[in-house]
C-alpha cells in the first residue's frame, strides 16, 4: 500500500472549450431604487399633467369657487365654467351662486375663456337666476367679440333663447376663413395646404425683419391655401384661408335649421355636395336645413 501524499494536490478541471466569466456585480440598492423611482416618474409625469389639465375631472365647491378666480391660470377658469355647465345639464341648481362670476367673465382677456363662458351660458335659457344674472344680455353684447368663435359661440346659446340676432355670425361659421398679415414681410415657414390645424395652432412664421411674428389659426380647420415659404408679403395681405372644422359646421347647420333664412342658403349648399371632405351627416343636415328654410318661406 502505498503512503499518502504530504499535502493534496489541486483538481483541475477538464476543460470544457469556454471560458468561464467572472460573476457581474450587482446592482446596489440605493441605485436600484433609483432605477425604479425613475421608471416611475416617466409613467406618473404625463398622468399628473393629463390629470391636472383634464377638464371632466370633478371639482369640489371650494375648488370651483377658487378657479373661478384664479388670474393666473386662465385653463383653471376654463376648467370652472366647463365643470358649471356639466352641472347645469344634470339640473344642478347650485351652480346659480356662481353666475355673476359666469356674466363677468364674458368680457375676459382670454379669448379661450371667452368661448367656452359662451357656451355654458346656452346651458340655462329658462331660469329666473340665469334672467337675473344677465345671460341673455351678455350674450348679445358678445355678438361684437373680435374673436369669430366666441361671436359663433355666443350666436349658438343666443338661439336657445330663442333669440335669432346672432344669425350673421352663424352664418360666417359655415365660410372659410382668411389670415392677414399684421405688417409687411417675409414668410420664413408656413403650412402646406391641406394641413389640418386647431384654433391657435401655427400656420406661418412672418419675418418682419425686425421680428418674427407667429399667425395663428383663427378656428379648427383644415388649410385651403397658404403662400408659400420666402414669398415677400404686405400689410393686410391674405397669407391663408381655411375651411372650418366638421363640429363648428355642423352647430351652425342645426341652427340655421331652426333660424335660417333663404339668403343664407348660398352658404349652406356647398355642404351638400359629394365631396370627400365633407361627412356624410353633414351633407344630410345641409340637404334638410335647407329643405326646412324653404318650408319656412313658404
Amino acid at each position: 500500500m502505498s503512503a499518502l501524499p504530504d499535502s493534496p494536490h489541486q483538481i483541475t478541471p477538464p476543460s470544457t472549450g469556454f471560458a468561464i466569466s467572472p460573476a457581474k456585480p450587482r446592482m446596489s440598492t440605493r441605485n436600484r431604487l433609483i432605477f425604479i423611482a425613475t421608471g416611475w416618474l416617466i409613467v406618473l409625469m404625463p398622468f399628473l399633467f393629463w390629470w391636472n389639465t383634464w377638464f371632466g375631472r370633478q371639482l369640489s365647491d371650494q375648488q370651483l369657487h377658487e378657479y373661478l378666480q384664479d388670474d393666473k391660470k386662465p385653463r383653471h377658469i376654463q376648467h370652472a365654467l366647463v365643470q358649471i355647465g356639466e352641472r347645469l345639464t344634470r339640473h344642478d341648481a347650485n351652480v346659480t351662486r356662481w353666475y355673476p362670476d359666469v356674466v363677468r367673465l364674458a368680457s375676459y382677456p382670454i379669448e379661450e375663456v371667452r368661448n367656452t363662458d359662451a357656451w355654458v351660458m346656452g346651458q340655462d335659457v329658462s331660469s329666473k337666476a340665469a334672467a337675473g344674472a344677465g345671460f341673455h344680455e351678455a350674450l348679445l353684447k358678445m355678438l361684437n367679440d373680435p374673436s369669430l368663435t366666441v361671436r359663433g359661440n355666443a350666436a349658438l346659446s343666443l338661439v336657445r333663447f330663442g333669440d335669432a340676432s346672432g344669425r350673421p355670425q352663424i352664418v360666417a361659421l359655415l365660410q372659410p376663413a382668411k389670415v392677414t398679415a399684421p405688417q409687411a414681410g417675409r414668410i420664413a415657414d408656413a403650412s402646406v395646404p391641406g394641413t389640418a390645424i386647431r384654433q391657435g395652432g401655427i400656420i406661418a412664421k412672418l419675418d418682419s425683419g425686425a421680428q418674427i411674428t407667429e399667425m395663428r389659426s383663427p378656428i379648427s380647420g383644415r388649410l385651403r391655401q397658404t403662400v408659400k415659404t420666402g414669398q415677400t408679403v404686405a400689410a393686410g395681405e391674405e397669407i391663408a384661408t381655411l375651411d372650418p372644422g366638421t363640429d363648428q359646421v355642423w352647430e351652425a347647420l342645426r341652427a340655421l335649421y331652426l333660424i335660417g333664412q333663404p339668403e343664407d342658403l348660398t352658404a349652406i349648399r356647398p355642404y351638400e355636395r359629394e365631396l370627400p371632405e365633407i361627412p356624410d351627416h353633414l351633407r344630410q343636415q345641409a340637404v334638410e336645413t335647407e329643405k326646412e328654410i324653404k318650408s319656412r318661406a313658404k
